[in-house]
């Protein structure tokens, strides 16, 4: 705890107390489970989850609030997605309380890790996946369910500034009827390499386009895509290969009743995110960061001369304002826990 630098946080692992373990069976239900000392896990090298994938993940934060409480958001959205992540995975499913409590149990375990006010977050991550054996492709008999915590800073490093994005039609995010909307571990190692690419070029992350044709906008690498225009939001409309983000949801609310902005899903071109008036990105990791230029193939697009944009500014300050209790929450999205 001494060693942490509370103003210099970046987005890594910082090894806190204590983290939750859990193991169930094919068939039957999730064991009680409980916290076990930080560190290191034994598995199989025939493994389910090493061979084959066989995993899925959540990211949630905790919040230190201007009422010095801890808080988490949203997290029964979180609970919800978890169970059609490990339904489509044949994981055996969890219930809501257990996720819930779970978590709960991690986070106040791990109390005070939760940065100060405005030096960052506790980010948590729960995971699921196969830890028996299997030669053959198939779902194993025994799984693992874990929380982790760790107190982070920005997601990007240098804070939040407006991106800027590539466009690359040689990669494909997910595919339609696929697990893209799924929060599964393969989702995101197909993306490293077109990300390694990227960031060699100067960029900061790659937006993706449909697998079909290359027609339509689906998300950046680790977050949901917005855009403005004309007064109203719209965001690429989920067609299973789009993951349904909890800060995704949050902004459509904040914005029809904040900020009087209709939401709309659509689909959505090139030719209409460049003649937008502001974009933006969304997601637990990275809040809600402005785009400030989009690169393809015929050059670099601006967008907003390169600032954050008046309704970007308005949506992060409500968002961010209900996580730290400095915006009254009608929403009921907290969950206190100190």
């Amino acid at each position: 705890m001494d060693q942490i630098d509370w103003d210099n946080l970046g987005f890594n692992v910082v090894e806190t107390k204590s983290m939750f373990t859990a193991t169930c069976k094919q068939g039957e239900t999730w064991q009680k489970g409980g916290l076990v000392p930080y560190g290191k896990i034994e598995l199989s090298p025939a493994a389910g989850v090493l061979n084959y994938g066989q995993g899925c993940f959540e990211g949630t934060k905790a919040f230190r609030t201007v009422n010095n409480r801890v808080v988490l958001f949203r997290i029964d959205l979180n609970a919800k997605r978890m169970a059609i992540s490990t339904k489509r995975l044949c994981i055996p499913q969890m219930d809501t309380t257990f996720f819930i409590n779970a978590v709960k149990e991690t986070v106040l375990d791990n109390i005070d890790y939760v940065p100060p006010l405005n030096k960052g977050t506790l980010y948590v991550r729960p995971i699921v996946w196969g830890t028996s054996p299997a030669i053959g492709v198939k779902p194993v008999e025994e799984y693992t369910f874990m929380i982790f915590v760790s107190p982070v800073g920005p997601y990007f490093k240098d804070g939040v500034r407006p991106l800027n994005l590539k466009i690359n039609k040689d990669y494909h995010r997910a595919a339609p009827k696929g697990i893209g909307n799924a929060k599964a571990i393969g989702n995101y190692s197909a993306s490293l390499y077109p990300l390694t690419e990227a960031k060699s070029e100067g960029y900061d992350e790659v937006l993706y386009l449909d697998a079909k044709d290359d027609t339509f906008l689906e998300e950046v690498g680790s977050a949901n895509l917005f855009l403005i225009k004309d007064g109203k939001l719209i965001t690429p409309k989920l067609r299973g290969s789009i993951l349904d983000g909890v800060t995704r949801d949050s902004v459509m609310k904040i914005a029809k009743a904040k900020l009087e902005l209709d939401p709309i899903e659509a689909d959505i071109t090139l030719k209409e995110l460049y003649n937008s008036d502001e974009v933006f990105c969304t997601g637990t990791a990275v809040s809600v960061t402005p785009v400030g230029s989009i690169a393809d193939e015929d050059g670099v697009h601006s967008l907003s001369d390169g600032k954050i944009g008046l309704y970007t500014r308005k949506l992060k300050e409500i968002l961010v304002g209900i996580q730290r209790e400095e915006v009254k929450d009608d929403f009921g999205w907290l969950f206190p826990l100190k």
